[in-house]
């Protein structure tokens, strides 16, 4: 063993045996005295720590100086090199055992990784990270690499993700060979790798869906596109040591081995469409089918009938991600047809290569809710109105003597207070076939007098228009539209609406101006209230952007590289290796209030990824650990002062 490695196993073992050490407090709770304070201590290794020339195959057992217990053992002990058979880990009382069932390989350290999971039995104080090592060469390699996982959209930490290194500089292990040395993410996304030799690595991440410590088709990732190349210092670091269970006594320096590096950030992200298929074609309703896939399909699928003619037979709806398609049928008699039997070709995974080819498959769909139903419906409805236009007559009403027209009703999406910069969103149930303006009235409000505003309709989606005008800050107005207005899919007209419109003036609303040094001409800035709602989307122009007639309120800031050009935040790929696009949170929230306007700079890359986002955006919220016995004796202490 060469004196460095010495000096460093040396320094290893001395930092675990501080880390050990804890002033005790022993007791039994509020009737009997403080809770214990004292985390259990290891009395006996064997083999012994830092054991080497260990043979193929070994069985560890640990003893400690009380009842232990040991937190989700498959998620936190961590065996690197990876083991292709599971080590088995029994806890009994003091012990802990961990058989390993793989032939060990040779002049390699291996490390057991516990993290924080071993507890006293009682209490629960922790024994502190601890891994346990030996080496079945003649030496112990020390060397760590540690860092964080992050989501790459939402910057949260990713749990339980699988972090390993390769020797080698080919990506093509990582699809190809397992982790040569490994690690897992705890609830904090924070991962340590141990046992590491002295040289150069490849790092990456993955979601280790099917335990070959190996990427896999489908399975979350992420790399370090630079490789890394770990070293060691000498470092010294303060910790408090207590008088009792709530004051200190004294700061205590302890001499430490300092690795690096420790500060490793890996974005995690799925790449889009990794596998594609079909996963259900139904058909809710004679009119309606519905096509659902595990990824959107690049090409469009292909509809062949079998017992009906499919050449121009449907409107197609995609929803915005692609990855479900309606398809509505056009003609009334086509969906009289109770069974559409049809050829569906659609792109898919291979199982066994997964390269992307071509499916035909055989469907044969009858509606949930079939003709026969919806007639039997329809004659209870018509006897229902006969019913009532009897009680009309008798009471010598006569003024409605015809059914009125079955309509579908037109929702308004936008309220009855708006700002200069919206526009009125309407959908229906159905897709939209024309929209006749000769039936939509709009008008200037002024006093008691309506004046004709110019307004001119879009239609950007199939089940939905859009009303646009040159609204005039603090004015109202009235919307009527009747039910000629809109014409859908079925024949069916949508209902009247009539709806009042107020416009904000200047000094009900608020403006954030932005000064962004870091971003070039593909950024683009996003306006958000909450971790699913973006009300505002700009683009970045001359490093700078600005977001008027904003309704006051508290609002967070998200900034992407829109690299690809698409318009919105794109996920990285597997084959071949593409980061993610770049995403950063300014990281508070901005309150906007009435008639003020806010100008910020805002350095993206000032604070690390793991400080970006707001803790009120965050969705993942910490786990809820339980008390110590020293978190136990402050509470005790002060609910005694109190009661004094």
């Amino acid at each position: 063993m060469t004196r460095l490695h010495t000096a460093l196993l040396l320094l290893w073992t001395c930092a675990i045996g501080l880390s050990l050490h804890s002033c005790a407090n022993p007791g039994t709770g509020p009737d009997g005295g403080p809770f214990d304070e004292t985390p259990p201590s290891i009395v006996a290794i064997s083999p012994a720590q830092g054991t080497t020339s260990v043979g193929k195959k070994q069985k560890i057992i640990i003893t400690f100086s009380e009842p232990i217990a040991v937190e989700n053992i498959s998620e936190k002990v961590t065996v690197s090199p990876p083991q292709q058979d599971v080590p088995e880990v029994k806890v009994n009382g003091r012990r802990i055992s961990v058989q390993l069932q793989d032939t060990l390989r040779e002049n390699t350290t291996y490390t057991i990784d516990f993290s924080d999971a071993i507890t006293d039995a009682t209490e629960k104080n922790p024994l502190g990270n601890f891994t346990y090592y030996f080496s079945t060469g003649e030496q112990i390699d020390t060397m760590e690499v540690a860092g964080n996982v992050v989501d790459a959209e939402t910057l949260e930490p990713v749990k339980g993700a699988l972090v390993g290194l390769y020797s080698s500089m080919e990506d093509s292990l990582f699809f190809s060979k397992p982790f040569e040395r490994v690690a897992r993410t705890d609830d904090d996304g924070h991962f340590s790798i141990k046992g590491v030799a002295p040289g150069t690595y490849r790092v990456y991440a993955l979601a280790d869906m099917d335990g070959d410590f190996k990427y896999t088709r489908g399975e979350r990732l992420a790399f370090l596109e630079e490789a890394i190349t770990p070293s060691a210092y000498p470092d010294i670091r303060f910790d408090t040591i207590w008088a009792d269970s709530v004051r200190y006594d004294s700061v205590r320096t302890i001499h430490y081995t300092h690795f690096k590096p420790d500060d490793l950030v890996m974005r995690f992200y799925q790449e889009p469409n990794a596998i594609k298929g079909l996963t259900k074609f139904n058909r809710e309703r004679p009119e309606r089918m519905t096509a659902v896939f595990s990824g959107t399909p690049s090409k469009r699928p292909e509809i062949k009938g079998i017992n009906f003619d499919a050449t121009d037979a449907f409107v197609e709806d995609a929803c915005e991600t692609g990855d479900t398609i309606i398809y509505w049928l056009k003609s009334k008699d086509l969906a009289l047809n109770d069974t559409l039997q049809f050829l569906y070709t659609y792109e898919a995974t291979n199982d066994s290569t997964y390269a992307l080819e071509l499916r035909t498959d055989t469907m044969e769909l009858v509606p949930r809710l079939s003709n026969a139903r919806i007639k039997k419906l329809e004659e209870e409805a018509q006897k229902t109105w006969e019913k009532e236009l009897a009680r009309r007559h008798k009471r010598g009403d006569f003024s409605q003597e015809t059914r009125p027209p079955e309509t579908i009703e037109l929702k308004a999406a936008t309220g009855t207070s708006i700002t200069p910069l919206q526009n009125l969103v309407f959908t229906a149930e159905e897709p939209i076939m024309q929209v006749d303006t000769s039936h939509i009235h709009l008008t200037l409000v002024t006093d008691s007098t309506q004046t004709p505003a110019p307004y001119r309709i879009l239609k950007p989606r199939l089940k939905e228009f859009t009303l646009m005008a040159e609204w005039r800050p603090g004015q109202s107005y009235k919307l009527v539209m009747d039910s000629l207005c809109a014409t859908a899919l079925s024949g069916k007209n949508t209902r009247g609406l009539t709806q009042a419109i107020h416009v904000t003036t200047n000094e009900e609303v608020g403006s954030i101006f932005l000064t962004i040094p870091d971003a070039d001409s593909t950024a683009v800035v996003e306006l958000i209230k909450s971790a699913t709602s973006v009300e505002r989307r700009v683009k970045v122009e001359n490093q700078r952007a600005d977001f008027f007639y904003i309704v006051p309120g508290t609002y967070y800031v998200r900034c992407f590289f829109d690299r690809n050009g698409d318009g919105k935040w794109s996920s990285g790929r597997a084959e071949p290796l593409e980061q993610p696009e770049e995403m950063y949170y300014f990281p508070t929230g901005i309150e906007v209030r009435a008639n003020w306007d806010i100008d910020q700079t805002w350095k993206l890359t000032e604070r690390s990824l793991l400080k970006q986002k707001p803790a009120k955006m965050q969705t993942k919220k910490s786990k809820q650990k339980k008390q110590t016995g020293h978190e136990k004796n402050i509470q005790r202490q002060q609910q005694k002062q109190k009661s004094k």
